[in-house]
C-alpha cells in the first residue's frame, strides 16, 4: 500500500512512468499508450509529417493526465515528514514523465536548429536553465541537497539523447512493414538496450565498449542505421559551462575498408607519424584520435577484409589499445565501433575466410536490415510510403508529392508487380530519378529480357537440372545468402546450396 498515493491514482501514474523506459517503436509502448489515453488501436503513420503531429498531440495529452497528479502530490509531499523510498521513486519519475513531454518541442527546436546549420547553444543555455528550475519547484519536497536534484544535469542529457535517437530513427527510416517496424525498435535498443531504466542509471557509460554488427543486401540502409547510432550516442551536459560536451551532429566517421590498402587502413584509423611509410608526408590524426570519446568509428564491408586485418581489428577491439603507424606510443580510446557487411559471414567462417574470435567479438549486438522485396511481401503499401519518402530526397518538399505520383503511376503500368528490387532501396532511389529525367525505368533483368533472353535459352543445351543450377547460382550471387535465395526461390535453403556447388564445380 502507498502512503502518498490514492488507489485510483496509482495504475496510470505506474502507465506513465513505463513509458518513460519503453522503447517507443516496441509493442509495449504502443499497448501503454492505449492504455493510457485510452485509446484503440490507431492506423500507422504513412509520413514523418504524421508522425511529428502524432507524437504532438499526444505529447499535449499526457502532460494534461501528468500536471494535475503531479501538482496534487507535491502538496501531499510538502505536508508528510517522510516518503517511503517506493513512493519517492514513483513521484520522481511522474515528475520527469512530466518534464520529458513539456520540453519535447524544446528540444526538438535545438535538434533543428543544428541541423540547418545553426548553433544550438544559446538555445541550450536558456533550455536548460528553464528546465533545471522546473524540476527543483517540483522536487523541492526533497529538499535542495537531494540526489534527485543533483541528478538533472544528466537527465538533462539523458532527454536530449533520447530526442535525438527518435529524431534519427524516424527520419532515417520509411516503411511500416513488420521487418522494418522490427528495424527500428532494434536500432532503438542498440543505442539504449531494452532496459532504459538501467541505462539511465550506468549502461549509458559502456555502451562504446560493444560494437554493432549490421548485416543485409547492399542497397538496404546499412549505413543510414550506423549513422543513427552513431550519433545518438550519450553526450554529457556541463552545468558549469551550461553546454554539452560536444555538437551532436559530429562525431561519425565512415570507412571503406575494402577501397584501402591496410597501410593506409592502419593510418584512416590510427593515424600516423611524418615518414613512416612512402607518402606520410606530415602527422596524421587518425579516425579513433579525431572521433574521440564520445564518437564513432563505422567500418563497412568488413566481411571482405583479408584475414591479417581481421586479426589486427580483433586486438584492436579486445584490447582497446592502439599505436599511430611510426609510433611506439600506445593510447586508448572510447570510441564506439560500428561494423556492416552485405556478406553472409557464417559462410565466410565455414569456407574459412571469416575469423570466427573475430565474428563472435563483432556479433553481441546484431542488427539485420531488411531487402525492399521482402518487405513488400510483408506489407504491399510499402512501396507507395518509400517512393512519397525518396521522393523528399531526390526532389524536395515543394515537387516530392508530384514526382511521387508519377514514379507510382509508372511502376503501376510498366514494372511487374513482384518485381524483386534487387538493389533495394538504393534500386527504387534510382528509378525515382530516372523517371524523374527520363520519365522511364527499365531494370537490367528487363532488358536483357527484351534484348533476346527466350531467344537465348531456346539456342541452348541445358538440360532442366542444369538451367536450375544455373538459375540458383544467379540468385545465390545476387542475394549473397542462401537463405535469402531459398525464400526467393520458395525452396530450402540446403537445396541451393547444392544447386550452386553443382554449378561451380561443372563451371570449374
Amino acid at each position: 500500500m502507498s502512503n502518498l498515493f490514492d488507489p485510483e491514482d496509482i495504475q496510470p501514474i505506474e502507465w506513465m512512468t513505463q513509458l518513460n523506459y519503453t522503447n517507443p517503436f516496441s509493442d509495449r509502448h504502443r499497448q501503454l499508450v492505449r492504455q493510457l489515453l485510452d485509446q484503440s488501436r490507431q492506423p500507422r503513420p504513412s509520413s514523418y509529417a504524421d508522425i511529428v503531429e502524432r507524437r504532438n498531440q499526444q505529447s499535449t495529452a499526457y502532460r494534461g493526465k501528468a500536471r494535475p497528479l503531479v501538482y496534487k502530490y507535491r502538496e501531499k509531499l510538502n505536508e508528510q515528514k517522510s516518503c517511503p523510498p517506493g513512493d519517492r521513486k514513483l513521484y520522481t519519475d511522474l515528475v520527469l514523465f512530466l518534464l520529458f513531454f513539456r520540453y519535447q518541442e524544446h528540444f526538438d527546436q535545438v535538434i533543428d536548429a543544428v541541423m540547418s546549420g545553426e548553433s544550438g547553444d544559446a538555445v541550450t543555455f536558456s533550455l536548460f536553465r528553464e528546465f533545471q528550475a522546473d524540476a527543483r519547484h517540483q522536487l523541492a519536497p526533497f529538499g535542495e541537497s537531494s540526489p534527485e536534484i543533483a541528478e538533472l544535469p544528466h537527465i538533462f542529457a539523458c532527454y536530449f539523447q533520447i530526442h535525438r535517437a527518435f529524431h534519427y530513427v524516424t527520419r532515417s527510416f520509411a516503411g511500416y512493414s513488420p521487418s522494418m517496424v522490427k528495424l527500428r525498435s532494434d536500432v532503438w535498443e542498440s543505442i539504449f538496450t531494452h532496459d532504459m531504466e538501467r541505462y539511465k542509471r550506468s549502461l549509458y557509460r559502456r555502451m562504446q565498449e560493444i560494437p554493432t554488427l549490421i548485416t543485409g543486401p547492399s542497397g538496404t540502409g546499412k549505413e543510414l542505421v550506423a549513422r543513427a547510432i552513431g550519433l545518438s550516442r550519450y553526450i554529457p551536459f556541463d552545468e558549469e559551462r551550461t553546454r554539452f560536451a560536444r555538437p551532436f551532429d559530429d562525431g561519425f566517421y565512415p570507412i571503406n575498408l575494402t577501397a584501402l590498402s591496410e597501410t593506409l587502413l592502419e593510418s584512416e584509423l590510427f593515424g600516423h607519424r611524418k615518414g613512416s611509410f612512402t607518402g606520410a608526408l606530415q602527422d596524421r590524426v587518425g579516425f579513433i584520435e579525431r572521433a574521440g570519446a564520445l564518437g564513432s568509428v563505422f567500418l563497412d564491408e568488413i566481411g571482405d577484409v583479408s584475414l591479417t586485418t581481421q586479426v589486427k581489428l580483433l586486438r584492436l577491439l579486445q584490447s582497446r589499445i592502439y599505436q599511430r603507424l611510426g609510433d611506439t606510443t600506445e593510447y586508448t580510446y572510447e570510441v564506439k565501433f560500428i561494423a556492416a557487411t552485405n556478406r553472409e559471414l557464417h559462410e565466410g567462417m565455414e569456407n574459412g575466410q571469416f575469423r570466427e574470435d573475430f565474428y563472435y567479438r563483432l556479433s553481441a549486438d546484431r542488427i539485420r536490415t531488411p531487402s525492399l522485396a521482402e518487405q513488400i511481401r510483408e506489407r504491399p503499401e510499402v512501396l507507395y510510403e518509400m517512393v512519397h519518402f525518396l521522393s523528399v530526397r531526390v526532389a524536395g518538399k515543394t515537387e516530392a508529392h508530384l514526382v511521387a505520383d508519377e514514379t507510382l503511376a509508372y511502376l503501376k503500368h510498366k514494372i511487374p508487380a513482384d518485381y524483386p528490387w534487387p538493389g533495394n532501396v538504393r534500386e527504387l532511389e534510382q528509378c525515382i530519378r530516372n523517371i524523374l529525367i527520363r520519365q522511364e525505368y527499365i531494370p537490367e533483368s528487363m532488358q536483357s529480357k527484351e534484348s533476346g533472353l527466350d531467344q537465348h535459352l531456346l539456342n541452348t543445351n541445358w538440360t532442366m537440372l542444369e538451367l536450375q543450377q544455373r538459375y540458383a547460382t544467379l540468385i545465390y550471387r545476387r542475394e549473397r545468402s542462401y537463405e535469402q535465395a531459398g525464400k526467393l526461390l520458395k525452396v530450402d535453403p540446403r537445396t541451393v546450396k547444392t544447386h550452386v556447388k553443382k554449378f561451380e564445380e561443372s563451371d570449374s
